[in-house]
């Protein structure tokens, strides 16, 4: 087992009430929004002249994934998802550590909205 990647963050039981979802898909169009390669890759049409659409569609698939089911959720298959995304849609790899930083930001964000904490996507607006 790779030191911890492949432990889940939440328990399966853990779900997100209406108020927390909406907090957590506000979150993830934050975070989005703050990732310097997707931005790039949406400024400069990477993903030709939809790129902005393809950049909302990744975070309300990213949203989806969140909550398609109970069961656990793991960084390296959202880190896979994440790639896979940049690859295909915007026809772009990113060799820096982006990837992982954004994945540990959603994971965390989703584990402080199952909590009721939004603290840092309050942080975040400013």
């Amino acid at each position: 087992m790779d030191a911890g990647r492949s432990l889940p963050l939440r328990p399966p039981s853990a779900a997100l009430s209406a108020e927390a979802m909406a907090a957590f898909e506000e979150g993830t169009s934050l975070v989005l929004s703050r990732w310097t390669a997707l931005q790039m890759a949406v400024e400069n049409k990477w993903g030709g002249h939809d790129s902005h659409q393809k950049a909302d569609q990744l975070a309300s698939s990213l949203v989806s994934w969140f909550g398609q089911s109970n069961a656990p959720h793991y960084i390296d298959e959202l880190e896979e998802t994440l790639n896979d995304y940049m690859v295909l849609s915007f026809r772009t790899e990113i060799e820096d550590d982006s990837i992982g930083e954004v994945a540990e930001q959603l994971m965390i964000m989703h584990e402080d909205c199952v909590q009721g904490n939004y603290e840092a996507i309050k942080n975040m607006r400013h």
